[in-house]
């Protein structure tokens, strides 16, 4: 029997009060209605952050591949993380 493989999500959400909050996960619209609820990490249970706008998710065979894009985006500065999502025409 052929095995499916499982595939994961880097995202990035833009917050309200001007942040970007960037995770992993292995569903896209169940994680987001999870930080949509208040929920979930801690970032993004304020609620000044809200709305949050789901700006960018992109996907990976694995999930170290995903947890590294994750990472990577995290040590960007403000300037070259709106440079990345600028690149990949995510207007925000």
């Amino acid at each position: 029997m052929e095995q499916i493989s499982k595939i994961y999500y880097f995202y990035v959400l833009h917050t309200a009060d001007d942040y970007f909050y960037a995770g992993f996960t292995d569903d896209v619209g169940k994680r987001f209605a999870v930080h949509q609820a208040f929920k979930g990490a801690k970032f993004t249970r304020v609620k000044s952050r809200h709305p949050l706008k789901l700006i960018y998710a992109e996907a990976f065979t694995t999930k170290s591949d995903a947890l590294k894009a994750e990472a990577a985006f995290k040590k960007l500065t403000r300037t070259q993380k709106e440079h990345f999502l600028h690149e990949h025409a995510i207007d925000w």
